[in-house]
Parts: structure tokens; sequence; C-alpha cells
């Protein structure tokens, strides 16, 4: 009787990580902690293997020991003990290009968490990483925690999506949110999140939108099978929004929120980012603090969201080792969810293309007759008002003697073209003291 020969064990996955940062640390400890599980799920074991990083003595909390360095990131991409790159160093240039390029064209498969270096190079790396035949991912560069790549690439790989988006940015959703709890302003609340480490020391990325619209490109990319060129993008933060704008939302039955918004139309696609006012009772009303949430509306499956926490070293660590599982099951899904030869890179429709409602919260001199001056422009502009508020208590009496009186309006829908015509005459009216601040409005 011939006996069946034992089975080999599978070779572990051999792991190189780019970056011990928060959330390669992360990365180093969650593979650790969860090794018998991790390895029951991918079927083999995950071992990091070798790591570079700017500071090798550096304590991280995780011992190092018998795991090779590297003294740049791009030499993990030829290092004979490494099958995998985890490239988690950040930036859409330099070393973090470079390091993945690299490891691409050695045929050696990625895992990022790098949501600039997709949304800008994303279709050139789609190309180099077909070409080589090994798979590129990047779970953990969009929402952190949240599934949102997958459920876009592969949940939904059979519907045509509509419409994409959400939340996606907890910094600027935490500001907000305590601005609308508390009423106090943005310089303030940006501070205390800075202390608190929700805020960089340079929170530009953050409050300037350009976070979100990295991860809205991403995900517009993969949800119409066409990379969207990330400078075509409409892009404004949340500096211009204060307190008073939020007390004047509430009091409209709204509550302010940073939000990405791609769209299919029939002439191109529409691709913003920009403050929104969203009904109170809309989901995303409800998303507060440092939560993000993407919504996808598919012509079959109708509209879904999923909320979680966006950033930070569990989360994202959870991504970027669930990427490391595909790729030790033999995972090869394209970049972009279809192959790269198809692939042509697009231009986002211009901002006067968009329409919409409008607020619009004007200081004005307080005295008979500029009402009627300010709805004469909308009027001439073709700018119809749905409502019309003026908030008493914020009565202010400038240095000069000038009576000044916040004044919001609420218009119906028009277009962003007509909309910025008439502020543009606004601005110039005598009575209009201040620079007018604009938002758009949205569903949610």
């Amino acid at each position: 009787m011939t006996s069946t020969p034992p089975m080999s064990e599978p070779k572990p996955l051999r792991i190189g990580i780019a970056g011990l940062g928060t959330v390669g640390a992360g990365v180093v400890r969650l593979l650790r902690e969860n090794a018998t599980l991790i390895r029951a799920r991918a079927g083999r074991e995950l071992v990091v293997t070798a790591v570079s990083a700017r500071d090798r003595s550096r304590d991280r909390g995780i011992d190092l020991s018998g795991v090779a360095w590297c003294d740049t990131p791009e030499e993990l991409a030829t290092h004979p003990d490494v099958d995998v790159v985890a490239e988690l160093i950040g930036g859409a240039e330099g070393p973090a290009r470079l390091t993945v390029s690299r490891a691409l064209e050695h045929r050696r498969p990625v895992v990022t968490a790098n949501k600039a270096l997709i949304a800008i190079h994303g279709a050139e790396l789609a190309c180099t990483a077909q070409q080589a035949g090994v798979p590129l991912m990047f779970e953990a560069a969009v929402a952190g925690g949240i599934p949102a790549i997958k459920t876009v690439r592969e949940g939904l790989a059979a519907d045509r999506i509509l419409r994409i988006g959400g939340i996606l940015n907890g910094t600027c959703n935490y500001i907000l949110s305590v601005m609308h709890e508390t009423g106090r302003d943005f310089a303030e609340i940006l501070a205390d999140a800075q202390k608190l480490g929700y805020a960089e020391a340079d929170p530009s990325t953050d409050v300037d939108g350009i976070d979100t619209a990295h991860k809205l490109a991403i995900l517009a990319g993969l949800a119409f099978g066409r990379p969207v060129v990330f400078a075509s993008l409409y892009i404004e933060g949340i500096r211009r929004i204060g307190a008073l704008d939020l007390q004047f939302a509430h009091k409209m039955g709204y509550r302010i929120k940073l939000l990405g918004i791609a769209r299919q139309r029939e002439d191109g696609i529409e691709a913003r980012v920009h403050p929104c006012l969203v009904p109170q009772d809309a989901s995303l009303a409800q998303v507060n603090g440092v939560f993000n949430a993407v919504v996808a509306e598919g012509a079959f499956v109708g509209r879904l969201m999923l909320e979680g926490r966006g950033a930070g070293e569990g989360p994202t660590a959870t991504a970027v080792c669930a990427d490391l599982i595909d790729i030790a099951r033999g995972a090869a899904i394209p970049v972009w969810g279809c192959d790269a030869d198809s692939l042509t890179q697009v231009v986002a429709l211009p901002a006067k293309a968009f329409t919409g409602e409008y607020y619009l919260r004007l200081n004005v001199c307080d005295r008979p007759g500029v009402i009627a001056d300010i709805t004469a422009v909308l009027r001439d502009n073709g700018v119809s008002l749905r409502s019309m508020l003026q908030h008493a208590d914020a009565h202010e009496v400038r240095p000069d003697g000038t009576h000044a009186v916040p004044l919001v309006l609420l218009t119906h829908k028009t277009s962003e073209a007509a909309m910025q015509h008439a502020l543009h005459h606004i601005a110039e009216l005598e009575a209009v003291l201040d620079e007018p601040a604009l938002i758009r409005i949205e569903a949610g």
C-alpha cells in the first residue's frame, strides 16, 4: 500500500517594511499579536524580515532583533529576504515613489497606505504593476480601517456606480464637530486638535482639503474605472468656516461637513471637495468626531454607507495587514479594477459646471434697502432665493460707528457660474462689509 507523502509546509510571506512610524510599528505589532489568526486566514505565516527607517536608534516599543535593516527604503525592492514591500513612508514623491516603483519593477508585490502617491501617480504605477505581473494594494490609503477599496473595487464590481464620496478626513470632521458642540471658532479648536494629536503641527494638508481630495481621487478612479487627474479636482478647505456659520446652519436644520463628492455625469466626471450644509437628519450629519464615512450609490445596489475610524495605528495597520493576507493567498486584483491597458486618465469637470443650492452669509450695514439691493443682484443673475435669516444677537457696532448685522440667504438650485457671478457683484455693494461666505448644500 502506497502512503501519501506529507504536504510540505507553505513558505512564510517575507515582508519588508519601509517606514516605522505609527503605522509601520503598528503593522509589526499586529502581525505578531494576531500571528495565529493571521496564519489561519492567510494560509501561511506572515513575517517581517527587513525594515528601513530614518532613525535606527529610536525606541518604537517593538523588538526588531533578527530583522534586517536597510539604510535606504529602496533597498527593500531587491533584498533577498523580502517577498513583498510595505511602503509606509508617505508623500507622493521622493523615497516613497522610488521604493514603490523599484519594487514593482523587480516583480515584488507592494502594499501601501500612501494616498498621495496613488492619487497622483496611480495610473502610471498600475501600468508598472501589470507589466511586472504583481499586485499593488492600497486599502489603507482611504479611510483607515474602513474597507472602502475592497467594497468599491470588489464588492460593487458588477454594478455601475453613480456617486461616491463622503467624510474622508477625521481632523476636519473633529474640528467641525467640536465647533458645532461648543460654539468656539476654528483657530481655537484647531489648536486643541493639535495638542490632542488629531491634527499635525502643519495642518494644511488636512484643513485645506488636500487629504480629502487624495482619497476622493482614488475612490472616483475605482468607481468609474478611470483615474482622475488630481490637479483637476476642485478643492476648498474649512479655514473660512466660522462659529456663526455653524449657528446659522443649526437654526436652519443643517450641519456643516467637509465632503468629497464624485459623480458620473453624461458630460464627464464631477469631482470636488468643499464644506457642505447637510440636513441634520441625514446619515452623514450623524458622523462626528474623528470618524470617517464613505458613501457609494450604485444603479442596482442603491445607496450604502460605511463608517469608522479613518486614521490611527490600529485602523490603518489592520488595512495594511488585510492586503498582506490577500497577497499571501495569491490575490491578483488590477489596481483600478480593470486592465491598465484600458485606462485613460480623465480631467474632472470645471467648477463652473456644478449645479446645486447655496448658503450665502453676508455682513451688511444695518440700514433700509440693503436686502433689496442684494436680492436684485441675485435676481439679475438668475438666482432664486429659498429663505433668509438674520441674527439679531450678532449685531455689531464697528469702530467707525457702522452698525453691522449678519444676513444668511439660502438659494434654490442654480449653477455655480451664476452664483459666482452674483457673488462678485454682491461683494462690490457698499453695504456689504466683509468678504461673503459661500457654502454649498448637499442632501447627504
